[in-house]
């Protein structure tokens, strides 16, 4: 389906790589036909060894070169140090994943309004990462569905028509798997407490966490039904979340997310946060207002 098209990579680092990995290894398009550029040169050289891909020392270059462009650096590097001028003009599509950045930005940085913006999260490193996306009006058919396969190699992929979602899904799921992680961590960190060595509590949570997630993606039941299955009137697991919810368990995340969510504001020009999500500032649901 991508007919000998090029694409070029600026950053390939760990989500670049990902992308360039899952591309690779599906079959789905040719190594040949892959163009990476970053500043690390033993990077480059790792991806050439596990890939066969094609690098570049420079970011000008690659975009001169790509039909399809995939820019995965950091939101900073991306508003402050990538100048291209006019070298990515000519290509087909823009693939962005630097969190934060607007479409109008990033139409901006690449005199191109071919522009899909996108919020992938770390376990695209595992092919197993879930991506969050949007087009202008600019991309067709045809190049959104291209976008979508590019997106699709490292996981689960999910469109949204309206940008201000991106925002919400970097606070979401972009930034999801580090609230899973501290999670894990207290976890852990109480099993130690609890008297096991540190490797058992970590076993013991690890498939814990895997266990559960496996299974509520199999019984499609709503997470608060699975969670009456396993609370006993009056039993530990009750005791437990009691607990938990009587120390703003739900609020302290929620705080989390919105917080994460303004960043993601803050990053593409701090415009005002728009209503049209229907989301509230936890505080002052917290409050009633």
């Amino acid at each position: 389906m991508f007919d000998g098209k090029m694409i070029g990579f600026i950053g390939a680092g760990n989500m670049g790589g990902a992308m360039i990995a899952g591309l690779v290894n599906s079959q789905m398009v040719n190594p040949d036909c892959i163009l990476a550029a970053d500043p690390h040169k033993e990077r480059l050289q790792e991806l050439v060894e596990n890939f066969a891909i094609q690098t570049s020392p420079s970011n000008e270059e690659t975009a001169r070169a790509a039909d399809i462009l995939v820019v995965s650096v950091k939101p900073q590097i991306l508003d402050s140090k990538l100048v291209l001028d006019n070298a990515a003009e000519h290509c087909d599509l823009i693939i962005s994943i630097a969190a934060g950045i607007s479409i109008d930005q990033l139409k901006r940085a690449f005199c191109n309004p071919r522009v899909v913006r996108s919020m992938p999260n770390t376990p695209a490193m595992i092919g197993q990462g879930m991506t969050v996306w949007t087009a202008t009006d600019e991309v067709d058919a045809k190049h959104r569905e291209l976008a979508r396969l590019i997106l699709g190699s490292f996981g689960e992929e999910v469109f949204v028509k309206d940008e201000s979602f991106m925002d919400a899904a970097t606070a979401l799921s972009g930034t999801g798997p580090a609230y899973v992680f501290l999670f894990m961590e207290a976890l852990i960190d109480v099993g130690v407490h609890l008297g096991f060595s540190r490797d058992v509590a970590e076993k013991l949570v690890l498939q814990t966490v895997r266990g559960s997630v496996e299974y509520a993606e199999m019984s499609s039941k709503h997470p608060a039904m699975l969670r009456n299955q396993v609370t006993s009137p009056g039993g530990t697991t009750a005791e437990a979340l009691y607990h938990m919810e009587k120390g703003g368990f739900r609020t302290v995340i929620a705080r989390g997310v919105w917080a994460a969510y303004q960043r993601s504001v803050g990053l593409g020009g701090g415009k005002k946060v728009s209503d049209s999500l229907g989301g509230r500032n936890p505080d002052d649901m917290e409050n009633g207002r």
